[in-house]
């Protein structure tokens, strides 16, 4: 049976009440995976005497169990609060371990769970992130890219069919409702974390960069690996998704030092938006605020440089290219719709944008050169920029680009037998179906043209034209698809052909009000918001994702599973807590 345990915190007077400014991270029945590293930090009510300090773990006193002194600081960042830590701890033993540390007046305990795994399962592992995609967005995306008639589909989207399938927790530390930051620092480190954090968990420490970190994905492939790392975004690379792969920090909005700690990362291609903040602060359009040249800096570390789709084919193309750097926008890439039809967006100022599928197969390219395998993260980042904005035709059209994308995937596992391939939101939006909007339906308010049950029909899009994507988005009866949390903003129950939609802009104060442009558009209605005035957009929701997965591994995906649990099946699947060959060896040695 395993231990359940729970946090306690008293003092040795017995009074009463838990004192907030008091914990341990990693916190209360976190998992973690054999063999990894992470910074043990304990934080104490108020200011203590180290001599009266003691930490044991299993009973055992902590230095002797970590095989490292613990670093105390009597008063962190000049505060009245006392704290310790212990960097780069390292369990290799599965089991529960109890963590109580007291300073004599006070008691802080912790339990946590250690697990290993066997030899690897598979050579290489391709994680695909829909973010923000909701199961509307794929019933949508079926419709519009495979057809629907009379209530079967004509065809499924390239993961439908895989055999192993979860429902998705998604909630943090701090709040129910998820950020892409932290949950995708779940998927990548397998500990939760708090809203807009980055592989650390959330102390009292002032400095961003100061919190208490926990090992990547990454950072394990290439500490116990020879497997090369890919990422591969459409939105910046520094942006919360792609940066999880990587990134130890409290803030996601720290993207200049994001992107150092990409540079660090050993990834071996790096693929997206984002290159303002690769340029010196010199450069026109730089966001940077240093002379570093990162662009420069990767170059000189053998990468191939990739700013336009051709350059990035040509140099993926060529057999000595092992190491890939694309950056095809100064920020996020433009999406399907407005890049392959409405040539809207920012396409008349970079038109040479590659796709997430063109990349996808570039990286898989270069990935696949390594001997020893790889791990691949791509990331669909449109869809959730879309859907904060309330605009679910380019939601859509870029879950199709990402459904296309997991077939270039798909068709490498198929010639194959190591390949685990996952696909997954990293958290989910309020959107949902509803029926039809009808043109020719009479009424005087567009709402009179919205069918719902018998009245809805089918809508009539136009065939798909070769990629799945209908060329008009705005045929005469089209999908009614309404979100569930919005600002005050005008519904014109029509797609938005002249560009992005833009809800809400600033008002008095700090509020929000409609957009007044769409205001005096056919249709157009009011729809006061059902969020605080100071929201712009749409927000995430807590509803569950879906995940499902193909491949060596892949059967541990059933059930409802945490967020952190998806890093476990990518551990285990690559075996990263086993022994290496290299630790047996040196463990042999001694």
């Amino acid at each position: 049976m395993r231990l359940k345990i729970a946090v306690v915190l008293f003092s040795l007077s017995f009074a009463s009440g838990i004192v907030d400014a008091a914990a341990i991270y990693p916190i209360d029945r976190a998992s973690i995976l054999a063999g990894s590293r992470f910074d043990l930090k304990i934080e104490f009510d108020g200011v203590v005497t180290e001599a009266d300090v003691r930490v044991t773990i299993n009973g055992v006193e902590s230095s002797r169990a970590l095989s490292q002194p613990m670093r105390f600081v009597s008063s962190e960042d000049g505060s009245p609060h006392s704290s310790l830590k212990f960097n780069q701890v390292t369990l290799q033993r599965p089991g529960d371990y109890e963590i109580v540390a007291t300073d004599g007046r006070q008691v802080l305990k912790a339990g946590w769970t250690v697990y290993g795994t066997g030899k690897a399962k598979a050579r290489n592992v391709i994680l695909f992130i829909g973010d923000g995609m909701t199961i509307a967005n794929r019933t949508a995306a079926r419709i519009l890219s495979k057809g629907i008639v009379q209530g079967k589909y004509l065809g499924k989207l390239s993961f439908d069919d895989f055999p192993n399938m979860a429902l998705i927790g998604t909630s943090g530390v701090d709040s129910i409702v998820t950020d892409s930051a932290n949950s995708m620092s779940a998927y990548t480190t397998g500990h939760k974390s708090s809203v807009n954090a980055l592989g650390v968990y959330v102390s009292r420490a002032k400095d961003n960069l100061a919190h208490p970190k926990v090992e990547t994905i990454t950072e394990l492939v290439k500490r116990k690996t020879g497997k090369a790392v890919g990422i591969v975004t459409d939105a910046e690379v520094q942006d919360a998704t792609p940066a999880g792969m990587v990134a130890h920090t409290r803030r996601r909005a720290d993207k200049p030092e994001i992107t150092e700690m990409l540079f660090f990362s050993g990834a071996d291609v790096i693929m997206g938006g984002g290159s303002a903040y690769f340029l010196p602060q010199k450069i026109p359009g730089s966001k940077r605020k240093d002379d570093n040249d990162f662009v420069g800096l990767f170059r000189n570390e053998g990468f191939a440089i990739a700013t336009a789709a051709e350059e990035m084919k040509q140099a993926a193309a060529s057999p000595s290219t092992r190491k890939l750097l694309g950056l095809f926008h100064p920020e996020n890439m433009d999406g399907a719709l407005d890049r392959h039809f409405l040539k809207k967006g920012t396409v008349d100022k970079y038109p040479n944008q590659p796709d997430l599928v063109e990349m996808t197969a570039a990286a898989i390219d270069v990935l696949s050169r390594n001997k020893e395998g790889f791990v691949l993260m791509v990331e669909a980042g449109l869809i959730d920029k879309f859907s904060h904005p309330l605009d679910w035709e380019r939601s859509v059209y870029d879950t199709i680009m990402l459904s296309n994308a997991v077939q270039v995937a798909k068709d490498f596992a198929a010639r194959r037998s190591d390949t685990l391939i996952l696909v997954t939101p990293d958290h989910t939006h309020g959107m949902s179906i509803v029926g039809t909007i009808d043109d020719a339906k009479p009424g005087e308010e567009m709402r009179d043209k919205v069918g719902v049950y018998a009245d809805a029909g089918y809508p009539n899009y136009p065939a798909p034209n070769k990629d799945g994507y209908p060329e008009d988005p705005n045929p005469s009866r089209r999908l009614a698809v309404f979100y569930a949390d919005y600002p005050d903003y005008y519904e014109t129950f029509r797609p938005h052909l002249d560009g992005p939609n833009v809800p809400a802009v600033k008002g008095a104060g700090d509020k929000y009000v409609a957009n007044p442009v769409y205001e005096k558009l056919a249709g157009a209605t009011l729809r006061p918001g059902n969020l605080p005035r100071s929201a712009d957009t749409g927000v995430h929701t807590v509803d569950d994702g879906v995940l499902q997965a193909m491949g060596p591994g892949s059967g541990m995906v059933k059930g409802f599973m945490d967020n952190t649990e998806v890093f476990r099946v990518m551990a285990d699947a690559l075996g990263l807590g086993a022994a290496t060959r290299l630790q047996a060896a040196k463990k042999k040695a001694q």
